[in-house]
């Protein structure tokens, strides 16, 4: 196996991104895998950009393991993007609950979610981005995926609640 060649762009800081977020496309290869299982592996996905977040990246449907997802009972309210319904995964290996979540009837704006799902990488095993380990950004609620050209300091951390 290849061994990951280091991106050399600058750095994109967290806090030159917009508010309210922007959607943006994204050809990099993202794959994210479970119990030696591809759950996902695009190169058609969008990132969603936030200030003090790390990206999120949304996967279109067609490029997802969908026989091993089950809708969850959890929603949440974005006050830019919509509703957003949560998924489990059922194997491999495991049960994870809201490992991924999807804006099934995003707000206009955001249409370009329609389609989509964005796994949350601290859930799984490992998601990577044009072969990358990508690190799952703090706390337990956001789903922002960090690699090396991503600097913050992000939001999520206990404390950074009122950002």
């Amino acid at each position: 196996m290849s061994q990951a060649q280091p991106r050399h762009d600058p750095a994109e800081s967290v806090w030159d991104y917009p508010r309210p977020p922007r959607v943006v496309p994204d050809a990099r290869r993202v794959v994210v895998r479970q119990g030696g299982v591809v759950l996902a592996d695009s190169r058609r996905c969008v990132r969603v950009l936030e200030t003090s977040h790390p990206p999120v990246f949304y996967v279109p449907w067609q490029d997802v393991r969908t026989d091993l997802l089950t809708p969850s009972a959890t929603l949440t309210h974005c006050e830019w993007k919509g509703v957003a319904s949560y998924w489990t995964l059922t194997g491999p290996g495991r049960t994870v609950e809201d490992v991924a979540w999807s804006y099934e009837e995003p707000e206009a704006a955001y249409a370009a979610l329609s389609g989509r799902l964005a796994f949350y990488p601290g859930r799984v095993d490992s998601c990577t981005v044009d072969g990358e380990r990508v690190r799952p950004q703090p706390g337990g609620f956001y789903g922002g995926w960090i690699t090396e050209e991503i600097v913050g300091p992000f939001k999520g951390p206990h404390g950074s609640d009122g950002w």
